[in-house]
């Protein structure tokens, strides 16, 4: 099966995207179109709080990006060292995580996370919900201009303390019209191969498609937020994975296929 991803660019042009290297470990011809880009911003407003973990009950990061927005502050000499003086602080509060792929990152700033195989933002808001109260401190949470709002209703609505502070700007990558035009184009070229798109962020792909298209597609999803906003645009999901990671995806392809 030809599989189409439509997801976050790699978070590394370095290394193989972990989705298509498990697509194609299962027998799937799988390619990437990147759906967003993204703009960091208030690093300053982000370092000084990095610095300060004394006013915080611990940290919290739903996404890969807002990672890479704390190293882009610690890039200088300066502050990695600074940062060397203040991690431990911080790895005595809890640093939460949803998904691997995050978690693996946050080791990489020398921080221990928790929640990794929580996989969504509602279980990871259970489990913070578990261990801590409102008389603690504020968690503080980094995160992108685009992000569901389950886990900070979650936690105000237990009246557990959270600061939130926006560190990147998401938008449609510029070239996603004209990328998947030419795949489709190549794909027509081809037979009319069948295709599995599936899609890791909330984007209108039936807008972007033809009706003669859509009938020969079949639609999966990375998780569950994204399957209910493609449902409601009046298309049919096929599949979504258990966990938002790449084997998951995978195996829920896999088993759709022979079902």
């Amino acid at each position: 099966m030809k599989v189409l991803l439509l997801k976050e660019p790699r978070e590394s042009e370095s290394e193989a995207d972990p989705y298509l290297q498990e697509l194609s470990s299962c027998g799937h011809t799988a390619s990437l179109i990147p759906v967003l880009s993204f703009r960091f911003v208030s690093l300053d407003e982000l370092s000084e709080r990095l610095f300060e973990p004394e006013r915080f009950g611990g940290l919290i990061f739903s996404s890969p990006r807002a990672v890479e927005a704390v190293k882009s502050c610690l890039d200088s000499q300066k502050h990695r060292h600074k940062w060397d003086a203040v991690k431990d602080k911080w790895n005595e509060k809890s640093v939460y995580v949803v998904g691997k792929a995050t978690a693996s990152l946050v080791v990489d700033l020398g921080l221990s996370p928790l929640g990794e195989d929580t996989g969504t933002a509602d279980a990871l808001a259970q489990l913070i919900l578990q261990r801590e109260n409102q008389e603690m401190k504020p968690l503080f949470f980094p995160c992108g201009s685009i992000k569901r709002e389950v886990l900070p209703t979650a936690l105000r609505n237990n009246h557990v303390p959270l600061e939130t502070l926006t560190v990147y700007q998401t938008s449609e990558h510029p070239d996603l019209q004209k990328n998947i035009t030419e795949y489709f184009t190549q794909q027509v070229c081809r037979c009319h191969s069948p295709v599995c798109v599936c899609v890791g962020v909330c984007v209108d792909v039936g807008e972007r498609l033809s009706g003669s298209q859509l009938e020969k597609l079949t639609f999966a999803s990375i998780g569950p937020t994204t399957a209910d906003a493609l449902r409601s645009h009046g298309l049919t999901v096929s599949c979504c994975a258990e966990k938002p990671t790449a084997k998951h995806l995978a195996a829920a392809i896999t088993h759709a296929l022979h079902t």
